[in-house]
This record gives structure tokens, sequence and C-alpha cells, in this order.
């Protein structure tokens, strides 16, 4: 596995769920534990600062997984793309999203809180936040990954 501290983080957010319970969950805002800031996790674009919590499933594996993800103020994520198909939806702050192999920040649309937004498989997409961070809620059908459309933008091989 490429970022085993990453797989760590969707471990640790899956047991605080999991305890909740099989199948059936309710989980409010406030009963979402959210990880210290770190690189983000399988499924996501890996970089730093990224909060990740697996409601359902298992971005790592086949099948159905949800996740949040609270993304800083004035982040940039450079050009990349995911294996499966997902679909978005923005629960709290401004979102600036786009799609194409480079990021551009006139091709961004603002997606304010209730919007929602697909990354079609292999399709890529960049985004960035502003002076407000973000929190998304993203579904897909794992297993999920992340191919940066420049290699060289991949915030794993900048470690």
């Amino acid at each position: 596995m490429r970022r085993p501290i990453q797989l760590m983080l969707i471990v640790a957010a899956s047991s605080v769920l999991a305890a909740q319970g099989g199948g059936e969950q309710r989980v409010t805002p406030s009963e979402v534990k959210w990880p210290a800031p770190a690189a983000g996790s399988v499924g996501t674009s890996g970089n730093a600062g990224t909060q990740t919590v697996v409601l359902k499933g298992d971005p790592t594996k086949p099948g159905l997984y949800s996740m949040l993800l609270r993304v800083g103020p004035n982040t940039r994520i450079e050009a990349h793309a995911h294996p499966d198909d997902r679909v978005a939806t923005v629960i709290s702050g401004t979102w600036y999203f786009g799609y194409g192999a480079k990021f551009d920040e006139k091709a961004l649309k603002m997606l304010p809180p209730g919007s929602f937004y697909t990354e079609p498989p292999n399709t890529n997409h960049f985004a960035m936040t502003r002076a407000e961070g973000v929190t998304i809620q993203i579904t897909g059908t794992g297993p999920s990954g992340t191919s940066y459309a420049d290699p060289a933008n991949d915030p794993a091989r900048k470690k």
C-alpha cells in the first residue's frame, strides 16, 4: 500500500463508527470523531491537513463506501483521478471544483453548502478552498485510489 498512515486513519475512523453498531447507523455532526489533520486517506487527494472519517464501508475494498472529508482553508489540490465512480455533496464551507488534467483556477466552479458534484471513474479533477475550509461527503464503490495527472504533484511522492 502506498499510504500506510492513511490506511491507519481509515481503520481508526472505521473502528470508532463500527462501535456504534452493525449495518444501522445514525450519526449526528457532533458525534463524528475527526482525527488530527494529516495526509488524506485512500480515495482522497492525499493532501496534508485533510481529515477523513469513513462512515460506511472501506474504500480499499470492493463495495459501497461513504466518507467525510474536511479540507482546511487555502488548500490547493492538483489534478488527479480515482478509479471508482463517486458522487459528493458539500456539507459546509465553499468548495471550488473543476475538471481537467491541469489545475486551472479559471475553470473552478464555486460550490456552496448543499451543492452536488460527480467524480466519474478515471476523470481528472482539481479543487481548492479559500479563506474557509470545507466539509464534503463522498460516496463511491471501491476499491478506490488516487492517481495524479502529473505524478510530481502527488503529495505521497513529496515526503
